[in-house]
């Protein structure tokens, strides 16, 4: 009897420790997004909480673009007449002076071109006199109506001519004072109207060229702006006189201070258009044709808040922490949009009630090293 008595016991005691051994840590219930402190972690945590607010946030405006010249900072240089290219000594990139000698031509047409003038002057003398003594003789009637009527027209027709040739030979680069019968000019120059840099060089010595061909391309990149693209979208955002900085790929830290000017009226196929900017200063290092970066604060809408300190980044994704009372907090996640000031915009899904929680706005990251602690 006290065998069996003592059988029983341990029979009872084995029971028990398999249904002990059977317990699983998922049987005990464990919420991985909540932590709850005790009085004196809370104290030490200094947590602070609030609602969020409501502010008017400044966010930027990423755009970018390219360096452009106005179109009288940039010369196509052809010859009116045409001719052989005789010497130049231009190369792309090369700084050049206003009224600087930058290439010649010369051809048979200017020597005839001078010709015809020096000729057309030479006849200008006995027209005129001719014309002065058919006036007196008409007058005293000992010559006709018609003869003197020729004389005019022959005297008026030679200074018609006159004038054009001097206008030709002025568009072909010949200052008519430096002629003569004893002197004739055959090549003519060729001069920089502007001041700048040399882009383009389209010919080679002895090539002879067309007066619509065109022989060199210059730059004046003191008067330089910025040509910005701006999608339809964001075109509200801009105005002329405002302020931007913008930069290059290759030096982004280096920030160039640009004024908007002009807002293009008419949008492309990719729904854009051009905005462009005055740089403040000027850099020669910025060239034509450089791809730029810009930088634009804009002023948004009224947006709900957060302050930036109340958000953290856990596993590249934002959560802030809910006061659900009795020291206890849940993490939850967050969209957020722009930050400025030491807010960041919050984007609450529609009828999420996250709004209207009590958000742990100061000792956030106290919370999270916690619940780390807690989970490992």
């Amino acid at each position: 009897m006290r065998l069996l008595t003592y059988l029983s016991t341990i029979l009872i005691l084995l029971s028990g420790c398999g249904q002990q051994n059977n317990t699983t840590p998922e049987d005990v219930a464990i919420d991985s997004n909540t932590v709850n402190l005790t009085a004196a972690q809370f104290k030490n945590a200094a947590i602070t909480t609030g609602k969020v607010e409501r502010k008017q946030i400044y966010t930027t405006l990423k755009l970018n673009g390219k360096i452009d010249v106005p179109p009288q900072n940039m010369v196509s240089i052809s010859v009116p007449l045409g001719g052989y290219l005789k010497s130049t000594n231009l190369l792309p990139g090369m700084h050049i002076k206003k009224g600087q000698v930058i290439g010649t031509v010369e051809d048979q047409q200017y020597i005839q071109l001078q010709q015809d003038y020096l000729t057309a002057k030479s006849k200008i003398k006995y027209l005129e006199n001719e014309y002065k003594r058919q006036k007196d003789l008409n007058h005293s009637q000992a010559s006709s109506d018609k003869v003197y009527q020729q004389s005019e027209a022959d005297y008026r027709s030679q200074l018609v001519l006159i004038s054009a040739l001097k206008e030709k030979l002025s568009m072909a680069g010949i200052n008519v004072n430096n002629i003569s019968e004893t002197k004739i000019i055959k090549s003519v120059n060729i001069y920089a109207p502007i001041s700048g840099y040399v882009s383009k060089v389209n010919v080679n010595i002895g090539k002879y060229v067309t007066p619509t061909e065109v022989l060199f391309e210059l730059v004046d990149p003191s008067d330089i702006h910025l040509a910005l693209k701006v999608f339809e979208r964001d075109l509200d955002k801009l105005y002329v006189g405002q302020q931007l900085f913008s930069y290059t790929n290759n030096e982004p830290e280096k920030k160039h201070k640009c004024t908007i000017l002009m807002i293009g009226k008419d949008l492309s196929d990719d729904r854009n258009t051009d905005v462009h900017c005055h740089f403040e200063s000027y850099d020669k290092l910025l060239i034509p044709g450089t791809y730029m970066n810009a930088d634009v604060e804009v002023k948004n809408a009224m947006a709900t808040v957060l302050p930036t300190e109340a958000i953290v980044q856990y596993e590249g994704k934002n959560f802030a922490f809910i006061n659900k009372g009795n020291r206890t907090f849940e993490m939850v996640e967050l969209k957020t949009g722009e930050n400025e000031g030491g807010y960041t915009a919050i984007l609450f899904a529609n009828n999420s009630g996250l709004e209207n929680q009590d958000f742990v706005l100061k000792g956030a990251y106290s919370l999270l090293m916690m619940m780390k602690n807690k989970e490992e």
